[in-house]
């Protein structure tokens, strides 16, 4: 997996424009599967039941290597295109468009629609929070009793240093247990730290994950 990894959005988002009197309801939505996607176009059609058209895009994924459009009886590349166009080159991933068409009857030609999918989507994007994705690897780190407030002192001292964190303490009868997340790469000095302070302990690599690391 790469270590670059596209955001995401934080909330719903919705915004509207109207091109030649037709109106552009997008609705932009952060999702976690297919089934995800296709609910919220479903909840689209249901709510805007009365409308001609409700394209959609999305992209799923930590790298976006997921992606699906549907022009929903726009001419064939008009709308649903332009739509995962926009998702694309704003290099957002788990995220679903879908753009909700009242005829405002006037024709607006096939490039006429491919602007005006393509900008009620930029519209959206431009309004949505951005959630920045950091891939994790995700340790723990086990220590007899006797030593378990060393440890832990030492560790989140060095955790901070290399960008991580604390993700909890448990105890049981052999000692404590620390689990921690940090950046993907860095257990190796986190190792090395350990093992320079000269503290007892045992070190696990559990897998990794993807996390939500800042938003803007």
């Amino acid at each position: 997996m790469s270590e670059v990894l596209r955001d995401t959005i934080a909330l719903p988002v919705r915004t509207e424009i109207e091109v030649t009197r037709s109106r552009f309801v997008a609705d932009l939505v952060p999702v976690t599967d297919l089934e995800a996607a296709a609910a919220v176009v479903a909840g689209a059609r249901r709510e805007f039941h009365d409308a001609r058209h409700h394209c959609s895009a999305w992209i799923l994924g930590p790298e976006g290597g997921q992606t699906r459009s549907n022009d929903d009886g726009e001419p064939s590349g008009t709308a649903g295109a332009p739509m995962l166009a926009v998702l694309d080159g704003a290099e957002l991933t788990d995220v679903v468009a879908v753009v909700t068409r009242y005829f405002g009857g006037t024709l607006l030609g096939a490039g006429g629609l491919v602007r005006a999918y393509g900008q009620a989507v930029s519209t959206a994007v431009q309004e949505a929070v951005r959630v920045a994705r950091q891939l994790v690897v995700l340790i723990e780190v086990r220590a007899p009793h006797a030593e378990a407030g060393r440890v832990e002192h030492h560790l989140r001292r060095h955790v901070l240093e290399l960008g991580g964190w604390l993700d909890g303490v448990t105890y049981d009868a052999p000692g404590a247990c620390f689990r921690l997340a940090l950046p993907d790469g860095a257990e190796a000095q986190l190792v090395a730290a350990l093992a320079g302070g000269g503290l007892p302990h045992e070190l696990a690599i559990r897998g990794h994950a993807v996390r939500d690391e800042r938003r803007r």
